[in-house]
């Protein structure tokens, strides 16, 4: 039997001169590798004790490893549920087969089939993501599937609430815990599940600041509070009474995203708003109605936390502030007779 130092110029050579030739497993390898993701610990307990996920878990080695790692690096709760339940599929699909043994013609086909069904372009990649996580991250087997060629996502833009359908909105909500939820949303910036995580101690009325933690990519940051959000806010505090979580369920644990997603839409519905209007629209007409003020690009993206000032630059497309002193080359045309 031969040997060869376990360093990495020797690694690369190895997965080089394999390549479509056969798969290494190099997960022991890799065994003392350092974790580099950090943040917060997430409850993926949660996931555990989901009914779907607990039979796999119990039942297999390879689900136990993928929810193991998925904790120790510290995934959001929301990611990882999300790549628990596509991975589930996954080891359904080709039903007990070992999955050290699949080939690529193996994820390949199972790719095509997920694409063939009709899911979003948005699907097709967690999808892929959560397969690559396996046997990248779990097994240790690099570049395992980048030649897999990715759906193009479709470049939609947003939907964004005029000022006055914004006011509509927040008018249409009679109830001081649901106009409160609202407020809150559009005034900072929030996404849906950054605003059922946040806790008292986040709202910073001494420096008019909502402090944000564990947010999308495992961040942290500050957002502004509104004047007018915080007399809600007391206002709200003083009848409900929140122990920990800012908005609280029936069972003192944080309000359930389904309920947030509920009250817009009977906002949005009592304010005959004639279009789709989710908790993210909040969140998206609160940076182009920014923008429309001249706030600068590069605090927006502060605020909104984006990693990217590319993202945020998708709201010069919906803003009328470029557009609005744009005169039409028709009206710009001398009356003919």
């Amino acid at each position: 039997m031969l040997y060869v130092a376990n360093r990495e110029e020797n690694l690369e050579a190895i997965f080089h001169t394999f390549r479509g030739i056969a798969w290494v497993n190099c997960r022991y390898f890799f065994k003392n590798k350092p974790v580099t993701r950090d943040a917060p610990e997430s409850d993926l307990g949660l996931v555990r004790q989901s009914t779907e996920a607990l039979e796999l878990y119990a039942a297999s080695d390879s689900m136990k490893e993928y929810i193991n790692l998925l904790e120790t690096r510290r995934y959001s709760f929301n990611t990882a549920k999300t790549y628990v339940s596509l991975f589930r599929d996954f080891i359904r699909h080709f039903k007990g087969r070992p999955l050290i043994e699949l080939n690529e013609i193996d994820i390949k086909a199972y790719l095509h089939k997920v694409v063939k069904s009709g899911k979003s372009v948005s699907y097709q990649n967690q999808v892929i993501n959560s397969i690559k996580f396996y046997y990248e991250q779990v097994l240790d087997m690099p570049q395992r599937f980048y030649e897999v060629d990715r759906p193009r996502k479709v470049e939609a833009l947003p939907v964004v609430l005029s000022v006055e359908e914004m006011q509509l909105l927040l008018d249409a909500a009679t109830n001081l815990k649901h106009k409160t939820i609202l407020t809150l949303i559009y005034s900072s910036g929030l996404r849906r599940q950054e605003m059922l995580n946040l806790k008292i101690s986040d709202i910073l009325s001494d420096r008019m600041q909502v402090r944000v933690e564990n947010a999308k990519g495992n961040k942290d940051r500050y957002t502004v509070l509104s004047v007018k959000a915080l007399e809600l806010l007391r206002l709200y505090f003083k009848e409900y009474r929140p122990k920990k979580w800012l908005f609280e369920g029936p069972d003192g644990g944080p309000y359930s995203a389904s309920s947030v997603k509920k009250i817009v839409y009977m906002a949005s519905k009592k304010a005959k708003i004639g279009k789709n209007v989710t908790p993210h629209t909040l969140r998206h007409s609160f940076a182009t109605h920014l923008l429309e003020n001249n706030v600068d690009l590069r605090y927006i993206q502060s605020l909104l936390g984006h990693n990217s000032s590319k993202t945020t630059e998708m709201y010069t497309h919906i803003s009328t502030r470029y557009t609005r002193n744009i005169q039409s080359p028709l009206d710009a045309m001398n009356n003919r007779p």
